[in-house]
């Protein structure tokens, strides 16, 4: 692995680990990830090949992804502080961030330290085409995880306030 490469895998680690601690949800909780998603999926996607079965490979590691960002936003915790709206990872949250982001970077490491072998055997038997496929999967995996778990959090954030910014006339009252 580059240095370059163990940076953004590190930093897409520590994303999360600043949302430990409560902090308002705004801008930043959004274009930090998504920058760096968005510099690695420019640096190391250059296609998605579509061969074999490149594409079932890709959709099943893009759904590994779904699924932990999904479940990644509904283990943060968000509530109203006033006019803001306040997000916290929770353990589970933090669990599963750095287990789909961990689970990228460890593969790297395996393929590069022996484990190419298993990858290029495991490649031919199931019709995988070519290391591209490996990449955009990962590469995929990670930018659907990040885009998300920070969906998920927008989304979350949005319900908790809707109540907030009706009109007192369009809002429902309940009566026990």
């Amino acid at each position: 692995m580059t240095t370059t490469e163990w940076i953004t895998d590190i930093a897409l680690i520590l994303v999360v680990f600043r949302q430990l601690r409560e902090g308002r949800l705004d801008l930043k909780t959004f274009l930090i990830p998504l920058g760096i998603v968005a510099y690695v999926a420019h640096t190391y996607l250059d296609s998605v090949p579509t061969g074999g079965n490149d594409l079932i490979l890709v959709g099943a590691l893009v759904g590994a992804g779904a699924v932990l960002g999904i479940a990644g936003g509904v283990y943060t915790r968000v509530r109203t502080a006033g006019e803001h709206i306040l997000i916290k990872a929770g353990a589970v949250s933090a669990i599963l961030w750095v287990l789909g982001m961990g689970a990228r970077m460890g593969f790297q490491l395996w393929t590069e330290h022996g484990g190419a072998d298993d990858v290029a055997r495991f490649s031919l038997a199931h019709h995988i085409t070519s290391d591209q496929a490996w990449v955009a999967a990962f590469v995929l995996m990670a930018l659907t995880e990040v885009v998300t778990r920070l969906a998920t959090i927008f989304v979350r954030g949005r319900m908790l306030t809707a109540g907030q910014t009706a009109p007192a006339s369009n809002r429902v009252a309940v009566r026990p």
